[in-house]
């Protein structure tokens, strides 16, 4: 290790790329301490804290923490993302799009550029937005969020967040062009790990200060984490892989094709996209709860019969709750193949194969082939969905706990038979929860595949090991 590190800055082109990197991300956390003015940052703070299950923690997530102290960099690099899914869908349903995408470099250039377009526009809805809402007290503290609230500060706030975002923007498309990693995936792995040594000291303090925990117990939540991130590696990198054998043709004096390769099929094809989706979906109705939540409902009217059933709701919609588990799972499965069905035609697959002379062996070529992909293509996104599924709820587990105790007739059961640490959680206070953690492992595998990429391509060996070289994506 210490020596393929040595490899690294010994190369000047890969030395300048990683330094730039690092520079450009230092550039970021530095952003992440300034604040917006006008805002009060310790009431805000506070807000988070009590919110953390709802779409604002999940949010708070991806700027590493910007979004809670409302710094410049607040809306972080989620305006891009969802531009990026908008996008990306409408490439399905608008006919333009679909032909840019075909166009190779010169039509994705033309689809960046409306994304940046796009990502605007979206940080200059969010940022007023958000700064309509600091204007109003918290229903907490009855305080306002705003020192001098009014149109001035909501333009100051507008500008500034809609800026930091553009500027975040550039800064991950620099990374892409002159350094090393996809740069908007490095902005985000900076933002979550950022977290880790407080986590640390949380863990720390639990054992020695508190003694909340026991050895035992940190032991145990490592081994958990090993076995997780593991876990992750592990199907990250899996494929099925479907053979296909090219037939030979003569064009002028040339024997062309004849070969036999496969056409690999990710388990995991959708990423991390269908977490977020879900996670999105079901942090919502959390959100509308605590605006249902601050008033009082009158009994005795239809209203106030009304927003007490969706009061219910919004509570078993919780971190936790079986309800929510439920959904979140059938939520991750059900955007696995829907994110599959929009990014893969089987159909497309099998007649760009028929007509470069290729073939499934045992499989007529044409409808059969495709049928045959889209049957394999069913199977795996399935595994796919209940991996994620499974990396998901396990982390939000160790935080709060299945409450299997409310449920309703078998309870009171549950509560006395069941360990408490299943019901209540571990109390971690876990920086990394299951979007996070794909996100990070994610991410460092493919920025040591590009490092590991560079050394080979100048003739030096890889930055992992032989024995455990980690296989790219698609090899």
């Amino acid at each position: 290790m210490i020596q393929s590190i040595r490899n690294i800055f010994s190369i000047p082109d890969l030395r300048r790329r990683v330094l730039f990197t690092l520079a450009l991300l230092a550039v970021y956390r530095i952003g992440a301490h300034i604040p917006t003015p006008g805002v009060n940052t310790a009431l805000l703070e506070q807000f988070f804290e009590s919110n953390r299950g709802t779409i604002f923690g999940f949010l708070d997530i991806f700027t590493g923490g910007n979004f809670r102290r409302l710094t410049i960099f607040a809306l972080g690099i989620m305006p891009y993302i969802t531009a990026s899914i908008i996008l990306q869908l409408l490439t399905v349903v608008w006919p333009y799009l679909e032909r840019l995408q075909k166009e190779g470099e010169l039509g994705r250039r033309k689809i960046t550029q409306y994304t940046r377009y796009l990502t605007v526009a979206l940080s200059a809805i969010q940022s007023i937005g958000i700064a309509m809402t600091l204007q109003r007290p918290s229903t907490a503290t009855g305080q306002s969020f705003v020192v001098n609230p009014g149109f001035g500060f909501v333009l100051m706030t507008m500008l500034t967040l809609t800026t930091g975002t553009a500027f975040i923007m550039w800064l991950g498309e620099q990374i892409s062009e002159r350094g090393i990693g996809n740069g908007m995936s490095l902005i985000i792995f900076a933002g979550i790990v950022v977290g880790l040594p407080n986590a640390c000291v949380e863990i720390y303090q639990k054992l020695t200060v508190t003694k909340d925990w026991s050895v035992l117990q940190v032991l145990a939540l490592l081994v958990v984490m090993a076995a997780v991130v593991a876990f992750i590696v592990l199907v990250e990198r899996a494929e099925r892989r479907i053979p296909v054998q090219y037939a030979k043709r003569v064009i002028g004096r040339r024997i062309m094709g004849g070969q036999s390769t496969h056409l690999p099929l990710r388990v995991n094809t959708g990423g991390v996209i269908p977490v977020i989706f879900a996670s999105s979906i079901l942090t919502f109705p959390q959100t509308l709860g605590l605006a249902f939540g601050s008033k009082t409902p009158d009994q005795h009217s239809f209203l106030g019969a009304l927003q007490t059933s969706f009061q219910k709701l919004f509570e078993a919609l919780r971190w936790g709750e079986p309800l929510y588990t439920l959904l979140y799972i059938v939520g991750i499965v059900f955007f696995a193949y829907f994110y599959v069905s929009i990014i893969f035609n089987p159909s497309e697959v099998a007649d760009n194969m028929r007509k470069y002379g290729g073939f499934v062996p045992g499989i007529r070529p044409g409808k059969n082939t495709a049928e045959y992909i889209n049957r394999i293509l069913t199977h795996i996104t399935f595994v796919g969905g209940l991996y994620l599924a499974v990396i998901s709820v396990i982390p939000e587990w160790m935080i709060s706990g299945i409450h299997l105790h409310h449920l309703p007739l078998v309870g009171s059961w549950v509560d006395e038979h069941f360990p408490q640490w299943i019901l209540h959680g571990l109390n971690v206070n876990f920086y990394f929860g299951g979007t996070s953690l794909l996100i990070v492992v994610g991410v460092a595998m493919d920025t040591v595949n590009q490092i590991e990429a560079q050394l080979i391509m100048r003739h030096y060996e890889g930055f992992a090991p032989k024995s455990g070289r980690i296989r790219g994506r698609r090899g």
